[in-house]
């Protein structure tokens, strides 16, 4: 008896497992966005490489495993699977920052905090039950970030959150552009990667503003306070234009809401006269910092001044920058997606929302695959690109 035999086919990518997408409360407008993104890219490759097919569940109609995060009248919760997660690849969406998410508590509408969105992504994985082949964190937002490192007696909650998720089981956490990424020292023997949303931003700015030019003559970097240095170099550094920065001269004798006031922001670099201004942030608060910079420049002869932020929180609400900009103090924030925006704020006029769906779908097919992700983290020669098509066709206008 004789029996056919059929070649082999080699793979250069083969999948951890078969993905499943978990978006949390707050995370679904987001998560059906990356899910179509990730079909898409999926069909691409299926396009190039039909043989795929051949490992299950590599394209679906959808990646989301529903789930439900209920509430008990007092509060407490439990978190709960609708379909099965054995043997997949688990992709967790979460924002902490999502404020417009509510449950009921004594028969009060109680808006969820951080605390609340972490505890449900707690309970979630508590409901894989270990049967998941791996589970990554995708967390845009990082939980604590803002309390990364400890001053006196202080708790160092950040540092405890990670080293809780590694203890659950967590593999992978990413993030994008984390207060301080040194937090990652607290576990070393887990998956952590920072992605900063450059690409995107640029991408956004060339589309938007159509007469800017990116040259030292024409544009400037401006981190607003030292702790933004190392991410506003990394702009300057693409886009060949000088550097600026501010320090927050600060009231140590008096502490306000658990900090001590900033007195005046001090001015360090050359002239901004007559050139537009890129400032760049991680987080916008109560943006009264903000603010301040911008108007400082706007009075050092600052042509256009441009906002370049990750996460666009505004506590305070939007009042003050729609001030700003009919008083012409900003002419554009970009933001991303990757937070809660009120509707209030993506009608603003000054406000352009910076869509990161595709770029996370691409997270999620790349680290499924087991492959590097070096060319989603240094963007450089994607940038080089934009701007050289841009300049081209600035010359031909």
């Amino acid at each position: 008896m004789t029996f056919e035999t059929k070649p082999i086919v080699e793979f250069s990518n083969v999948p951890v497992g078969p993905i499943g997408l978990i978006c949390l409360q707050g995370a679904t407008e987001l998560g059906k966005q990356i899910d179509d993104e990730l079909k898409n890219r999926r069909i691409e490759n299926i396009d190039d490489n039909p043989d795929l097919l051949a490992f299950p569940e590599v394209y679906k109609d959808t990646y989301i495993i529903e789930h439900n995060c209920l509430r008990f009248s007092n509060g407490e919760g439990k978190a709960v699977l609708n379909s099965s997660a054995r043997g997949k690849d688990i992709f967790i969406l979460v924002d902490i920052g999502n404020y417009s998410c509510t449950f009921k508590m004594f028969n009060m509408d109680v808006p969820m905090s951080p605390d609340d969105h972490y505890q449900d992504l707690k309970r979630v994985i508590s409901s894989l039950s270990g049967k998941a082949r791996r589970i990554n964190l995708i967390m845009p937002m990082l939980y604590e970030a803002r309390q990364h490192w400890r001053n006196s007696r202080e708790s160092l909650d950040c540092a405890h959150a990670l080293q809780e998720l590694e203890a659950l089981g967590v593999k992978n956490i990413l993030t994008f552009d984390a207060h301080d990424p040194r937090v990652q020292n607290a576990i070393p023997l887990t998956g952590f990667e920072n992605f900063h949303p450059a690409y995107q931003m640029i991408k956004a700015m060339i589309n938007e503003v159509k007469d800017i030019d990116f040259d030292k003559e024409h544009l400037m970097v401006i981190s607003p306070d030292e702790g933004g240095m190392k991410r506003s170099l990394y702009y300057a550094s693409v886009l060949g234009v000088d550097l600026a920065t501010f320090y927050k001269r600060r009231d140590y004798t008096i502490v306000i809401n658990g900090r001590n006031p900033i007195v005046a922001h001090e001015f360090l670099g050359d002239s901004v006269l007559g050139k537009d201004v890129l400032i760049v942030e991680d987080v916008i608060a109560t943006g009264e910092s903000m603010l301040d910079v911008a108007t400082s420049l706007k009075e050092r002869g600052a042509k256009r001044v441009f906002v370049a932020v990750t996460f666009s929180l505004f506590t305070n609400g939007i009042d003050a920058f729609n001030d700003a900009y009919r008083n012409g103090i900003i002419n554009k924030v970009f933001s991303t997606n990757l937070t809660y925006r009120t509707k209030e704020l993506l009608e603003a006029p000054w406000y352009c929302d910076v869509n990161m769906s595709k770029f996370i779908s691409y997270l999620i097919d790349t680290i499924n695959n087991d492959t590097s992700l070096n060319d989603l983290v240094k963007p450089f020669y994607k940038i080089s690109t934009a701007l050289e098509r841009h300049r081209k066709e600035r010359v031909s206008l």
